[in-house]
């Protein structure tokens, strides 16, 4: 008895000494996570300040804190489940067009499956496939040097990748003749070892195709195109 006297005495002379501040209080929470779950009564005495100027409990603060996390998390489900259906439709849409692609049997038949798949699937507003050749080759489908391609628009594809972004003028009206001035637009290189031609898709809105957009199903479709041009073209 008189050893746990002198102990309990001892801790009182430790926790005396202890200067209690802000910071203390705070350390000692952070290593006594469950205090309050021992001192439930301690609860019905503190207040929080609540923005409107009046006072809650800290009970009723934690309620609207984890009411307001509940809402934003909705809000992420809802955008994530939304993301997903248009994935999934996106998806759908570009392995009906791969099935069409591979019907094609002349370049000319690619070329209209191509532009109008995408003008009436897909919902684009313009759409673009140039392929590399002499001038006059054919006007069944356009045609563009690369010399004059590279001259036109050889400083989007640096590194042969793809391309997603705000055009100038000169570079919107190449790819896109009559559809207007500027706008952005995102442009996947057509190449089998070679450079073969472009394809792009792109919009009046020079904020639709933006730098930080993916051109995941555009490329696929790029993929399919870079196959079927050496057959076609034999």
């Amino acid at each position: 008895m008189a050893g746990n006297k002198q102990a309990a005495q001892a801790a009182v002379t430790d926790v005396a000494g202890i200067e209690l501040n802000d910071d203390t209080v705070r350390d000692y929470l952070h290593e006594h996570q469950d205090f309050f779950q021992r001192n439930p009564d301690v609860l019905d005495v503190l207040h929080i300040s609540h923005p409107s100027g009046s006072a809650v409990s800290l009970v009723e603060r934690q309620v609207s804190v984890l009411r307001e996390r509940n809402i934003d998390m909705r809000h992420r489900l809802s955008a994530l489940t939304s993301s997903a259906r248009a994935n999934d439709r996106l998806f759908e849409q570009t392995s009906a067009l791969v099935l069409k692609l591979l019907e094609a049997d002349s370049l000319e038949a690619l070329y209209d499956t191509f532009t109008q798949a995408l003008a009436e699937d897909f919902d684009v507003e313009f759409a673009s496939m140039i392929l590399y050749g002499e001038p006059g080759e054919s006007a069944a489908w356009r045609v563009e040097t690369r010399e004059d391609t590279d001259a036109r628009i050889g400083s989007l594809f640096r590194g042969n990748k793809d391309v997603c972004g705000t055009l100038r003028e000169e570079e919107f009206s190449f790819l896109f003749p009559g559809c207007g001035k500027t706008g952005s637009a995102a442009m996947v290189p057509l190449s089998a070892g070679e450079p073969l031609g472009l394809i792009a898709v792109g919009s009046a809105d020079a904020n639709r195709y933006s730098s930080n957009m993916g051109t995941l199903f555009l490329s696929h479709i790029a993929d399919v195109i870079c196959r079927l041009l050496p057959r076609l073209r034999a």
